[in-house]
This record gives C-alpha cells, structure tokens and sequence, in this order.
C-alpha cells in the first residue's frame, strides 16, 4: 500500500519562518493591521492618550505602605515619597473619568474620544480606571520588556493590544490621537514626549 504524500506546510502557518529574520516585516505589518482590525471593530477613530510613570501608585496602596512603614515593615520615606505621589495617580484617574463621561454625552454623530495608554501600572492603571469607572471603553497599549508581565484590569476587553516592537506601539499611540496628557514619568515617557514633540514640530 502506498505511503499517503506528507501534507505541506504553507508558509503563513510555517512558525519556524513566521518568527525568523526573513518574516520580519510581516510580523512589523502584523502589528500595524491587528490593532487596526480591533479598532475598527469598536469603532474607535479618536483617542486621548495618558502617558506618564509606571511606578506612582494609587492613593490606597500609598496610605497601606504608609501604615507598612508606622509598622516597622516599610521604608518610611519612599512610603511618605508614594503618598505624595499618589496625587498624580488620583488626577489621572479623575481627569480621565470626567473625559470619558463628556465624551459619552456627546451628539452621537459627533467623534467619540476614547482614553488610551501604554496598558501598564501606575498613571496608565490610573487613567484607564478613571474610564472604566465612567462606563466606557478605553484602550491599552502594551509592550514586551524583560520585566515581569503586569496586569492593567482596567482595560476593555479586546482593546488591550500587546506589542513587540516599540516603534509601531509609538505608531498606534499618535496616529489616533487628539490629544496628550503628560504626567510625571522617566525615560520611557520623556521618549515619548520628546517624539511627539518633534513631530508636531516637523508637521
């Protein structure tokens, strides 16, 4: 009896070429039409995109290192440091919450302005918490970075875009943007400022 012929693997389903240097420009083009896919299928054209640190946290995890440090468990100045800092967490939050609600008032054939942010901890946590307590959609753009994963709860589901190359991350942040909210941050949001800047400087 004959050997049945060995199926053929086409290339798009070929993992070996699809993560190899050759397919490199599809997996760049991948990351340009996924999110576009998702985007358009919540209708989302306009955002507000929040940048700033991924380390600020919010006021209730501040006040409990607080309580940590009066314990003896805690470092008492980065604890008072977190405190004071958690007042940017809390405007994100609160700006965001108040944008998302004005958008959602808006005349339906009006543009709907959707709150973005790079999906991690900190002002971008704040900002998406902010939208999701107004009831509305609100968008994640995360990166891989060799650190541990983290988890950003707040994100609307499906909206939570995962990225492995930072310029097409870059890319989605500013194509839809309307408008930008800077909040204290390090390098990775002055990079992201100073970009931005530079193209609105050049047109």
């Amino acid at each position: 009896m004959a050997e049945r012929p060995k199926r053929q693997t086409k290339a798009y389903q070929n993992p070996g070429f699809l993560n190899s240097k050759d397919a490199r420009a599809l997996r760049i083009l991948s990351e340009y039409l996924e999110p576009r896919s998702r985007f358009d299928r919540h209708h989302v054209e306009d955002t507000i995109v929040f940048m700033g640190s991924a380390r600020i946290k919010s006021r209730e995890e501040a006040e409990a290192l607080v309580k940590q440090a009066e314990g003896g468990k805690a470092d008492a100045g980065a604890a008072n440091m977190a405190l004071r800092m958690s007042a940017y967490y809390e405007a994100a939050r609160e700006l965001a919450r108040r944008l998302t609600t004005w958008s959602k008032g808006l005349d339906k054939e009006e543009r709907r302005f959707v709150v973005c942010t790079g999906g991690g901890p900190g002002i971008m946590e704040a900002a998406n918490r902010g939208a999701a307590e107004a009831q509305g959609i609100n968008v994640g753009l995360s990166i891989s970075i060799p650190v541990e994963e983290f988890d950003n709860q707040y994100v609307t589901r499906g909206l939570d875009v995962h990225f492995h190359y930072f310029f097409m991350r870059k890319f989605w942040f500013v194509y839809l943007a309307k408008a930008i909210i800077v909040f204290p941050g390090g390098y990775g949001t002055l990079d992201e400022l100073f970009e931005i800047l530079t193209l609105v400087q050049t047109h």
